[in-house]
């Protein structure tokens, strides 16, 4: 994560790769991500306390049209449950326009329905052929007088958790952090002590919320952080946390980011992670513990660490050539997890050549050498190969590729093994 004391909003995602829009640093994210639906993030704060609106889920248009009944509300908001977002603008392949709605009549809620479950859903974060929506929530729709932000986050410059806030919700932090960053309201939370009242109410004043509202914000505040150690959260993000003009204060959306180290004591959340919209080559990737992140040029490239892969990456780029994809192999390497990556990288049709760049501290090079002319051997590998292998064993394996009569080439370091590949495939 990036070193800056900055509102967790300056960090701009996408994918696996960040980037600090006040420093500029890009960073990697060498993990994928637990990916949990709107109403699965809503549950998880309603059980916490957290103030919501009333919802249902549905599967089916007569489900919907049953949770539109019984919510018995003046207005209902109809929202296809998918991983991406700017939903409201989407388009199905149904012809229906929008991917959420607002709607009077409950009966309208099953005739939208079906024009939603099971047709795919486009909108400007999804493939262009869209991702099928098999769920909707069905909501209470609340008007909201006032937005605000609020954010939990893990920040490494305060060694724990910092509350963040802004008066101006319901938009993009990060226009606000550039325009007015005086309207960014930060506190440093005691790891042991948790959120104190005094700081509580103090970032309810800050983001403008005013008499009895202001202790019923503070409250849901404190709720929030209980939710945050709870399910070992790394960032809670409410966009907008508003006000209602009957005087109700709501979390009206939420973002929670989890650590994935802590998979083995939060079950439950983890065994909701819906990965029906994960990239099928990633999710291949991870069941031998490889990392798999698809890129857009035409050299794939097979590291051990994400700061060697996002340091490969740029150097190929210096030298005028395109990453296609690469693969992290981490620390504990097998032969086949070496020999499974290869299957993956060619699998790509952009691929025109391979990039490995191993430096073996922990990792045994005579290894990675030995999957390396399994795999060229048994998948008859036509793409050239450059190979750079540097550290623990690294004689034993040179020894082992030269020895296998196979046409691969070496490079000296990094600078040279990106020349040679990018060199390989202007030929």
């Amino acid at each position: 994560m990036c070193s800056h004391t900055c509102a967790p909003s300056t960090l701009l995602q996408r994918d696996s790769i960040s980037k600090c829009s006040l420093c500029l640093c890009t960073w990697l994210n060498p993990r994928r991500w637990l990916n949990l639906q709107e109403y699965q993030s809503k549950k998880l704060m309603q059980d916490s306390g957290v103030a919501v609106q009333r919802f249902y889920v549905a599967h089916t248009a007569s489900e919907a049209l049953e949770a539109a009944k019984r919510l018995k509300a003046k207005e209902i908001v109809l929202k296809a449950q998918i991983l991406a977002g700017g939903r409201g603008k989407g388009v199905f392949d149904s012809g229906l326009k929008g991917g959420v709605h607002l709607i009077k009549d409950p009966a309208v809620v099953g005739e939208l329905a079906k024009k939603m479950l099971g047709f795919n859903l486009t909108t400007k974060q999804t493939p262009k052929e869209g991702v099928k929506v098999k769920t909707v929530m069905v909501a209470e729709a609340l008007d909201i007088s006032r937005e605000t932000y609020f954010a939990i986050l893990m920040d490494r410059a305060c060694n724990g958790p910092v509350m963040v806030g802004s008066p101006q919700g319901g938009m993009d932090i990060e226009e606000v952090a550039a325009s007015n960053p005086e309207l960014i309201f930060k506190e440093v939370i005691d790891i042991f002590k948790g959120v104190q009242d005094d700081q509580a109410l103090r970032m309810a004043a800050n983001l403008g919320f005013k008499g009895p509202l202001q202790r019923q914000a503070a409250d849901q505040i404190k709720r929030l952080y209980d939710l945050f150690l709870k399910v070992d959260a790394t960032q809670v993000e409410v966009n907008p946390f508003g006000e209602t003009p009957e005087g109700q204060v709501v979390c009206f959306d939420a973002k929670i980011n989890f650590d994935d180290n802590a998979e083995f004591r939060q079950k439950s959340v983890f065994a909701m992670d819906d990965m029906s919209e994960s990239d099928p080559t990633e999710m291949e990737a991870a069941k031998w513990d490889l990392k798999y992140i698809g890129m857009d040029g035409n050299i794939a490239c097979f590291v051990n660490g994400a700061g060697l892969a996002m340091a490969t990456c740029d150097i190929i780029d210096l030298h005028g050539g395109k990453p296609a994809n690469f693969l992290d192999l981490g620390g504990g390497v097998k032969e086949r997890q070496v020999y499974e990556a290869f299957k993956l990288l060619t699998a790509d049709p952009k691929v025109e050549a391979i990039l490995v760049n191993i430096f073996g501290g922990i990792v045994n090079c005579a290894i990675i050498a030995n999957g390396i002319t399994k795999a060229c051997r048994e998948l008859e590998l036509k793409v050239p190969l450059v190979v750079r292998l540097e550290g623990t064993n690294v004689h034993e394996a040179k020894r082992i590729l030269t020895e296998s009569g196979l046409p691969i080439t070496a490079a000296e370091d990094l600078d040279d093994a990106a020349k040679k590949a990018v060199a390989a495939i202007r030929k």
